[in-house]
């Protein structure tokens, strides 16, 4: 893969380019740039397949080269030093990132994956969704990207009623009804949605706390949700989801 890597700090493009000799990945860096305006021109005179870009640099942000660019046809890794909600909005987005500093395995293990892709698997409607989650005023209302094996979806995370786990897949119930199943263990998404109002009740199933209908407490205590679906209550949990009620009720 033709590759650029652009960083402001010529320690770090340094440090990128001795890690990439060891990865066993057929990269060959073609450029360097050090801002937005030489890492365009750089990416404008080489048409990179794969670029390394750093978030914040003196002329302005990597976020803001993207948005000059006319076309995106190239594979993207961040590296940035962000705090952690910009990490959550990568995450949320299904961006490839590394932290600085930089981890050598972590940067091989991405550079790996989406060598392994076939495409740019449709980089702008994941940035769209990132910058969206970015500007975002309300933080627990996020685009999620989620992939199926012939489609990107990007939802809104209010639009999520509940998710059942099936061994190391989840399924998305959404409000229109609709059933979105994706190939990763349900324990990804209860870190993701943590802060979006999301709560595991039972090692099977996170809900969406604003789609409780009702709590019964007969029968060991399950949760009727608004599209009719009944949602166990794992005893272990029923002291804490007791007490999300409870503040439900008082605000």
């Amino acid at each position: 893969m033709k590759t650029i890597i652009i960083d402001d700090e010529a320690k770090a493009r340094k440090t990128i380019m001795e890690i990439l000799k060891y990865s066993n990945e057929d990269i060959k860096v073609v450029a360097e740039a050090d801002g937005v305006e030489t890492g365009f021109e750089a990416i404008m005179r080489h048409k990179p397949e794969l670029v390394l870009l750093d978030i914040n640099m003196p002329d302005g942000s990597g976020f803001d080269l993207l948005k000059k660019l006319p076309s995106i046809g190239f594979k993207l890794i961040f590296i940035t030093a962000f705090e952690q909600f910009a990490i959550k909005a990568f995450e949320f987005s299904a961006l490839d990132y590394i932290l600085k500093p930089i981890n050598p395995m972590k940067l091989i293990n991405s550079v790996k994956r989406v060598s392994e892709l076939v495409k740019s698997e449709n980089l702008s409607l994941k940035l769209n969704a990132l910058f969206s989650n970015l500007n975002m005023q309300d933080k627990r209302n996020q685009k999620i990207v989620l992939h199926t094996e012939k489609r990107i979806h990007i939802i809104e995370t209010k639009n999520i009623v509940h998710c059942q786990s099936d061994g190391g897949y989840t399924t998305f119930y959404l409000i229109d009804n609709k059933k979105i199943t994706v190939s990763r263990n349900l324990k990804t998404f209860e870190e993701l949605l943590s802060n979006c109002n999301f709560f595991r009740t039972h090692q099977s199933y996170l809900i969406n706390v604003d789609y409780i209908d009702y709590y019964n407490k007969h029968d060991g205590g399950y949760i009727t949700m608004q599209n009719g679906i009944e949602i166990p209550v794992a005893q272990r949990k029923k002291e804490q989801f007791l007490s999300i009620l409870e503040k439900i009720n008082n605000s």
